[in-house]
């Protein structure tokens, strides 16, 4: 803080000096700028005896005065030789400017360049201290201080966050309690020739906790933790940063042992090619510059870099090799035991009814990463707190996955009887062919009301957690997004068919289109794969002919129509099943995927005069979020 106040004077005072010696060429020394005046005025102020001295240049016609009053003014003057015999007679100083080449007449010439000069200087001087590192510039790393680190150091006491903070990932625990022990007792390791790694790399999709874990660690080896994101290296001057990385090993290493935490590598990381390109490429001067830093490591400093992304595919394998990034620990969803853990961490300071199972909840959202689960709890609290509850029921928690997994309730929408009509008939079809569909995950809510961008959803969600998804359960994903257009079809007539379907016509195309170009789920193409590692399909490259492409195309075709015509056949079969679930969804707006099975089986649900009784604690056991997006809303 001190630097940069010290550098923000040194900027005024640089600003301010300019401008004191740009003034007296453009407008006197603080005051207003000399004033031109005729030759006869001139020789009246003589006369009179105003004129107190007067510069005469004997290569130029114009002269300058001052009168006694202070005024400063100039002259162009005839040609008069008696004119110094007159300013003489009149007590007036004279002086003469002969204009001669000594370093008199040059610095005067000079002047007035001197401020444009002084600039030039300090753009040479700035360009040279960013790209060599800022030493020496105002406030240390160049002006201003723009080729310092922007990290932010957290002392150990600051650092309140340990493992106990940390639940659900417990492998990934494990795997990073050897760093601790090391930061902890280093010459356990050192005495019998043990290195510890230099770099671990965390990898994993969002929300799962990689930042949490890095804080962790530092949290219970007690050690300073530096944290930067890798966006913050980058700039627009060339050689920024390059510097701020040395700028931040250097302080790392005068507070080791601690750990450097470069959150979303990936911005910095990503992998060279050789594509020319004019000038400096800054991002990856930067990259070469962490390289050397990381290479550079004496195993005894006891600075360890931890590095967090989600794209580890596009990172450099130079910075991945042994010797840096020595370790890459994934940090996968949590499971049931681990959402169960999460759940208790994030709910210790909310107070809970007894009807509130944790271990429910847990079974009923599998896919749900730690933060999405923290988000959970916290909009079950702000739902409860709304209605003045002073605890947390399960009825709260139900509500708060909706929100979560379908989106806010858009109450104020309002839909006329066709629309309400057509949608209800829409979601019934839906439902209908998932209640049919043995490897259809089961419902877990219909509902007709307007959440998020659709105006309705069946929402299934999976009974356990899955690694992998089988070509039953891909076929029946497709089966289910077909069902809403083949209802309305069947229901309304072909040409009173609606853009409804456009989201589930393009989810059972990409399904299908996937089984065919990545997953080798085709008769025709058989075992093959047209699917490039770095997710584009290969269609617009060279690599497959246009007879294959036109393969891939009636593939994906073939399954979709076969899906259509068997949804179709199960729908027709089944007619009256749909028109009593499309019946009670127009009246109740919504329901669970436990009364849509009553419905479907001939049973009683409720009278129609009681209201709609709150979902139970088994709701839960329905399911959570799906491993796989292609089937999360149909």
């Amino acid at each position: 803080m001190k630097k940069n106040t010290k550098s923000i004077i040194a900027w005024l005072c640089l600003i301010g000096f300019l401008l004191l010696m740009a003034s007296p060429f453009e407008s006197g020394l603080f005051g207003s700028g000399p004033q031109e005046i005729s030759y006869s005025s001139f020789m009246k102020s003589v006369e009179r005896g105003n004129v107190k001295e007067v510069l005469i240049r004997n290569t130029s016609s114009k002269l300058v005065g001052a009168l006694k009053n202070g005024r400063i003014f100039y002259a162009i003057t005839p040609v008069d030789l008696q004119i110094v015999d007159k300013l003489l007679a009149n007590n007036v100083e004279v002086r003469v400017d002969n204009g001669d080449s000594g370093w008199l007449g040059l610095l005067s010439q000079l002047l007035p360049w001197l401020p444009m000069l002084l600039f030039i200087g300090l753009m040479i001087y700035s360009s040279r201290q960013l790209q060599s590192g800022g030493k020496g510039g105002f406030g240390g790393g160049g002006p201003l201080g723009i080729g310092k680190a922007k990290t932010k150091m957290f002392q150990p006491k600051k650092v309140n966050v340990t493992f106990a903070d940390v639940a659900g990932i417990d492998e990934a625990k494990q795997e990073l309690e050897e760093i601790v022990e090391f930061l902890k007792s280093p010459q356990k390791f050192q005495r019998l020739g043990g290195k510890i790694p230099r770099g671990v790399l965390l990898v994993g999709d969002p929300g799962n906790g990689k930042t949490l874990l890095a804080k962790a660690i530092a949290g219970e080896a007690g050690v300073p933790f530096y944290s930067i994101s890798g966006s913050d290296f980058v700039e627009v001057f060339v050689g920024v940063g390059a510097s701020r990385v040395r700028d931040m090993f250097e302080n790392a290493k005068k507070n080791s042992p601690c750990i450097v935490f470069i959150d979303e590598i990936d911005a910095v990381g990503r992998r060279r090619d050789s594509v020319m390109r004019g000038g400096n490429d800054e991002r990856e001067q930067t990259l070469n510059q962490l390289l050397v830093e990381m290479d550079g490591f004496d195993e005894k400093q006891g600075v360890i870099v931890l590095a967090a992304t989600n794209r580890s595919d596009v990172l450099d394998p130079a910075l991945l090799r042994p010797g840096r990034f020595d370790r890459r620990i994934t940090v996968q969803y949590p499971d049931m035991n681990g959402r169960e853990k999460i759940l208790i961490v994030h709910s210790k300071n909310v107070p809970l009814a007894p009807d509130v199972s944790l271990k429910i909840i847990a079974r009923g959202t599998p896919g749900f990463s730690g933060a999405e689960l923290a988000n959970l709890v916290n909009e079950a609290a702000l739902l409860a707190a709304k209605e003045n509850k002073l605890v947390v029921n399960m009825h709260d928690f139900e509500m708060a996955k909706d929100k979560v997994i379908m989106g806010t309730e858009r109450k104020s929408m309002s839909m006329t009887p066709e629309e309400k009509k057509l949608t209800a008939y829409h979601e019934s079809g839906h439902a209908i062919i998932a209640l049919l569909v043995p490897s259809s995950d089961p419902i877990h809510k219909v509902t007709i009301i307007p959440r998020g961008g659709a105006l309705g959803m069946v929402v299934r969600l999976p009974e356990k957690d899955k690694t992998s998804v089988s070509k039953a359960e891909l076929l029946a994903n497709i089966f289910v997004a077909i069902g809403g257009r083949v209802a309305e079809e069947l229901v309304f007539g072909d040409e009173n068919v609606t853009t409804g379907a456009a989201s589930d016509i393009q989810q059972a195309t990409k399904i299908a289109k996937n089984m065919v170009i990545k997953w080798g789920m085709s008769d025709k193409l058989g075992f093959r794969s047209f699917y490039e590692s770095s997710g584009y399909y290969m269609e617009a490259s060279d690599q497959i002919s246009p007879k294959t492409t036109e393969t891939i195309d009636s593939e994906v075709k073939s399954i979709i129509d076969k899906a259509y015509a068997e949804v179709k056949r199960l729908v027709l079969l089944h007619m009256d099943k749909l028109e009593l679930i499309a019946k009670k969804l127009i009246e109740r707006e919504t329901l669970t995927g436990e009364e849509v099975r009553k419905i479907f089986n001939g049973d009683t649900l409720f009278t129609d005069d009681s209201p709609n009784p709150d979902p139970t604690p088994d709701d839960f056991s329905l399911g959570g979020l799906p491993s796989s997006n292609d089937d999360e809303i149909t």
